[in-house]
């Protein structure tokens, strides 16, 4: 009896130890709910919760936050577009509060920081009357969290979040039998590289995308990372860099008539006459020198003293501090229209960054405020908006992080599914994945002239969420449908 009663306590012991067994995830919230948009109602359902990422043992890793809008009554056949930001780190929010979704966060009408209490409106541009539509929060960002906090790396990187965001889009299509209905992918800034991997990843698994948006674009990180040894973002930043400078009034009197007169010729400075300045460094004659010096502060604004001190190489973060250094005042690194007052103008960099600073408060409180209220989810978790909930991030490439792509995927994507579709928006001021970077990344995918007809391109006069200039929504929006309804 005794060897018995020291076994059970031992066991009892043994069970003691363990961890507390994972509450079950809660079901999906389901809300009807209606809206009138051109006249017209629209009666819809939003399915919101998490759901289970697994490994091949069937073991839960994670789960995935989401949004789902489906049109009532509608058959299965109808559009549905997955939809995604950036970061890497950022939730959802910004593409479907500012753009896609039936509610929409009122901005200034250029785009500006709104007055407090913020509003959150009836969007008239909702893409809901053309697709039904699933946001999609990776691991690390929104209401998304690894099942263990050591699991967080293994979503943490290139690879990890494409394979996590494959495997949800898969579960979502099995659960939901929308297997064959028309798929689409819109992804913005990070969002976009991670697209084109989707892409990629999901063709060679049976899922074939009608079509991919990509909204202000980074499929090439050399593209954009200033370093040593890598001049090409000297280059491509240079026509937006023209661009901001117009807007502010900073160039002279004849480049000052058209916006895309004077961007053109920067694009053909930048990769003519300027890529051989930069490619022969120390070996450029004081004249070379001294002509560089004046073409590039005709085309930026920039004055002639700084460029010289900076071997003619303008980085990123001293443009935005240097353009209107004599005002005391800094341009916008995600759009170059908005402007900040600084109380150190003697500093090499901005304080902040105005251009975020004027959506980051408004997004926050009001998803916030959407999700409990109207959505009818409850979480005491933090909303990861942007950062705070990732970790290091593996761009792969070997650990070399400045030249990670995802070009070549989507090129395959396209090989693969020869009738995929492919739309392009970019902002003239947007410093965070400038146009011309974005021309230059597709000029040289090596993508056959045959599919370049199945590519739309358009460029808008705002920053890097575009959306957020009214004009720029109701064109992105008539864009995107027409996009859509195109067999």
């Amino acid at each position: 009896m005794l060897h018995r009663a020291a076994a059970i306590v031992f066991a009892a012991s043994l069970f003691a130890q363990q961890p507390p067994a994972a509450k079950p995830e809660p079901a999906p919230v389901v809300k009807k709910h209606s809206i009138s948009l051109g006249g017209k109602t629209y009666n819809y359902t939003t399915t919101t919760g998490r759901l289970p990422i697994s490994n091949d043992q069937g073991e839960v890793e994670a789960h995935m936050f989401f949004i789902a809008y489906t049109l009532d009554g509608a058959q299965q056949k109808r559009p549905l577009m997955f939809s995604f930001n950036g970061g890497p780190g950022s939730a959802s929010v910004w593409l479907h509060l500012g753009v896609l979704g039936p509610k929409v966060v009122k901005m200034q009408d250029d785009g500006g920081y709104p007055p407090p209490p913020f509003q959150l409106v009836d969007n008239e541009h909702s893409f809901l009357p053309f697709t039904d539509m699933v946001f999609i929060d990776p691991v690390g960002t929104g209401y998304s969290r690894a099942a263990r906090p050591d699991l967080g790396k293994k979503f943490f990187g290139v690879q990890g979040d494409i394979q996590s965001v494959g495997e949800f889009i898969r579960l979502w299509l099995t659960r939901h039998q929308r297997w064959n209905s028309p798929l689409y992918l819109i992804g913005e800034s990070y969002g976009t590289f991670r697209a084109a991997g989707v892409a990629g990843y999901l063709v060679d698994r049976g899922v074939a995308f009608n079509g991919v948006c990509l909204i202000s674009s980074i499929l090439n990180y050399q593209t954009a990372r200033f370093a040593p040894g890598n001049d090409l973002p000297f280059q491509l930043f240079l026509p937006t860099y023209t661009a901001i400078a117009w807007y502010h009034k900073k160039l002279p009197k004849d480049l000052q008539g058209d916006l895309r007169e004077a961007t053109k010729e920067a694009e053909q400075y930048a990769i003519g006459e300027y890529a051989t300045v930069l490619a022969k460094g120390d070996r450029l004659s004081a004249a070379e020198r001294q002509k560089a010096i004046d073409k590039l502060n005709r085309l930026t604004g920039i004055d002639k003293r700084f460029l010289d001190q900076n071997n003619l190489r303008i980085e990123i973060q001293r443009f935005t501090k240097e353009l209107l250094r004599e005002k005391q005042t800094t341009v916008g690194r995600l759009d170059g229209r908005l402007t900040g007052v600084e109380g150190l103008n003697g500093e090499l960099s901005p304080e902040f960054d105005p251009s975020m600073t004027a959506i980051r408060a408004p997004y926050t409180a009001l998803f916030n405020e959407y999700a409990r209220r109207e959505l009818g989810y409850e979480s005491d978790l933090h909303y990861y908006i942007l950062g705070g909930g990732i970790g290091p991030w593996d761009y792969g490439q070997g650990g070399n992080n400045r030249y990670a792509e995802t070009a070549d995927a989507l090129r395959s994507a396209f090989a693969k599914n020869p009738y995929m579709k492919l739309y392009i928006g970019s902002g003239f001021y947007d410093l965070a994945t400038p146009y011309f970077a974005t021309e230059y990344t597709f000029s040289h995918m090596g993508l056959p002239s045959k599919y370049k007809q199945q590519i739309t391109s358009k460029m808008f006069e705002a920053g890097h969420m575009f959306y957020i200039w009214k004009p720029a929504l109701a064109a992105l929006t008539r864009d995107i449908e027409g996009f859509v309804r195109k067999p």
